[in-house]
């Protein structure tokens, strides 16, 4: 397998996990409490992968710091009550995340998720041993600040050149540009495949259950 890589650093929402429904319901659901002008699933779809606050100022630029507050804590009081929808891993990704470790690569998470909404699904999908170092949007800076990732590869003592990034949005592979990492695009999640090839992928996937294979091939 591939060695050049010995670092492999996930996003997580709509990257290992389909958490696409929960994430557009939950906004919904804090934008209708807020009694605000309605956002379309496009419209949240496409900012999954930034921070909860960053995201929220993208839906609304003119919202103040009281108004994204506001919207942050009804977000995430809806996310972790027992009514919203709950996301599931995408199909093969235990297995593969599995089969990477056993293969002795290194595996981080950079994700813009709160770090309590990461460890709840972390724990939630069993995956959590796989993922010693973990980074969220909350503790660092959102995407596509590099920051997270310029943490994790000091927490691994690991160079840029031995790291890839793994994503499924432009803020993931943007981030991985800006630390000039190497990115690898997946299609299964939120931006579709011209807005991840604009970002200069060493490769593009439909899922990460494909990395293993591709790992080996000569590309």
């Amino acid at each position: 397998m591939n060695k050049k890589y010995k670092l492999l650093i996930f996003d997580w929402d709509g990257t290992l996990i389909d958490s696409e429904a929960t994430i557009v319901s939950c906004m919904q659901q804090a934008i209708e409490q807020e009694g605000l002008e309605e956002r379309s699933a496009d419209e949240i779809k496409n900012i999954i992968g930034l921070g909860l606050e960053e995201a929220i100022q993208r839906l609304y630029p003119e919202a103040d710091e009281f108004m994204v507050n506001t919207l942050v804590n009804r977000y995430r009081a809806y996310f972790f009550s027992d009514d919203a929808p709950q996301s599931q891993l995408f199909s093969g990704v235990a297995e593969t995340i599995e089969a990477l470790s056993d293969a002795g690569f290194l595996l981080a998470i950079a994700t813009g998720k709160s770090r309590r909404g990461l460890d709840k699904e972390l724990a939630c999908s069993g995956l959590e041993d796989y993922f010693p170092i973990t980074r969220t949007a909350e503790e660092t800076f959102s995407k596509p600040h590099p920051m997270m990732l310029d943490e994790i590869l000091v927490d691994y003592n690991v160079d840029v050149e031995n790291a890839l990034m793994i994503g499924d949005s432009e803020y993931d592979l943007q981030m991985a540009n800006n630390i000039a990492m190497d990115s690898l695009a997946v299609t299964c999640g939120v931006h579709d495949r011209e807005q991840l090839l604009e970002q200069n992928p060493v490769g593009l996937l439909y899922s990460v259950t494909e990395i293993p294979d591709w790992l080996n091939d000569d590309y």
